[in-house]
């Protein structure tokens, strides 16, 4: 391993409840007088985005709503995006709501300084640094659940409708200047919803851990992250107005997303083919690859993952980590097989070509290939670990 690595924290998080009623002052702060308020249909009719509306009202903050999109959002979403954005001569992002909105509204941002196709910003080598960064608008992101961890990362996840592929697009400065975590936006969220983001939270502290590259920073975080998982994903699943639960939870997807800078592996590899190809949940979708690329990678992580188990309290080893991992994911209702998601198996060569080219790949902790993911999501759909 070489001790050589790019680290970086910059996000400026105001976390507590109740912080929702600094909304637009941190837009202020920002620099924006005339957001864009980006969300979901859904939530656009909710109570709690009425709230933040009202938060924005009061301080004199006027926005126009944009909630055309989709829970895996497409290149559509984005356009329709620019076109209100420009119609409204906005001058900033207000992004609000689950990973698909965050996601949307920051790309949304990023684009409206653009020329170039969304598609020429992929996370592919240095192609970021193609883009104009004098058109790239501020971001203030503000989660309404407890998974992505979109309100700290420097990208969002689009899908191609003509290739049915998701897309991760990236650029430094897609980072949120402000981000917003207010856990009493989460209390009363479905049972299902705070699993499968709760896993997503997990997934992303795990693969941060155990990816190969050097970053003491992220593991730090990680192995933390996944402590607050431990204790309070079934509390919170169990109990949707455990605020304590929910806050704890929240924390853990901002340092999940902060620690991926390191690196993710074949549980989102595998994960974002499966989503563009049956519209799946993304968080549950990891959490139902998690245990059978956990003893893929076995060879490579055993002794990282019984230092980890370790410090969670569990039997200091793989095989302790693992019966936590399945049980917990037992607790809260994931399925144990891709059949779980209603996944068929036509579809395996096509996803298994579609995960190697995924840029999350190359973190995984041993090579992937073809026949390897082939084989992976042969096991997780017959359940064999």
């Amino acid at each position: 391993m070489k001790l050589v690595g790019n680290w970086s924290y910059p996000t400026a998080v105001r976390f507590g409840a109740g912080r929702i009623r600094e909304l637009a002052a941190a837009a202020k702060a920002a620099g924006m007088a005339r957001p864009l308020f980006v969300t979901d249909a859904r939530l656009a009719g909710l109570p709690v985005t009425k709230r933040a509306l009202d938060v924005l009202a009061d301080d004199g903050v006027a926005v126009s709503v944009f909630c055309d999109v989709q829970p895996n959002p497409v290149a559509a979403n984005v356009e329709a995006g620019l076109k209100a954005l420009r119609r409204g001569d906005h001058d900033g992002v207000i992004a609000f709501g689950g990973g698909s909105a965050l996601d949307a509204g920051k790309v949304i941002a990023f684009m409206a300084g653009q020329r170039r196709p969304m598609w020429d910003f992929e996370d592919i080598d240095d192609w970021w640094s193609r883009a104009e960064t004098a058109g790239i608008l501020p971001i203030v992101a503000v989660p309404t659940t407890a998974g992505t961890g979109s309100e700290v990362g420097r990208a969002g996840v689009i899908s191609d409708a003509a290739t049915r592929r998701k897309t991760v697009i990236f650029h430094p400065l897609m980072l949120p200047k402000i981000s917003i975590c207010d856990p009493e936006l989460t209390l009363g969220m479905p049972q299902l919803t705070t699993a499968g983001t709760g896993m997503d939270a997990l997934a992303h502290c795990l693969e941060a851990y155990c990816g190969a590259a050097y970053h003491p920073l992220a593991d730090g975080i990680a192995v933390e992250g996944i402590r607050l998982v431990k204790d309070n994903l079934a509390r919170a699943h169990q109990d949707g107005s455990d605020l304590g639960a929910r806050g704890h939870m929240m924390a853990a997807a901002v340092m999940g997303a902060t620690a991926f800078q390191k690196a993710l592996g074949a549980m989102h590899a595998l994960s974002h083919p499966v989503g563009a190809l049956y519209d799946t949940h993304h968080g549950l979708t990891n959490a139902v690859f998690m245990p059978y690329v956990l003893v893929f990678n076995r060879a490579a992580i055993a002794g990282k993952i019984a230092r980890l188990a370790a410090y969670l309290g569990l039997e200091a080893s793989f095989d302790g980590f693992l019966a936590w991992v399945l049980a917990l994911r037992a607790e809260i209702g994931v399925p144990h097989t891709l059949a779980g998601l209603g996944v068929d198996d036509r579809q395996f060569e096509r996803m298994s070509e579609m995960a190697t080219r995924d840029p999350t790949a190359a973190g995984n902790p041993l090579p992937i290939d073809a026949a390897t993911c082939r084989q992976l999501y042969q096991n997780a759909y017959l359940g064999c670990l």
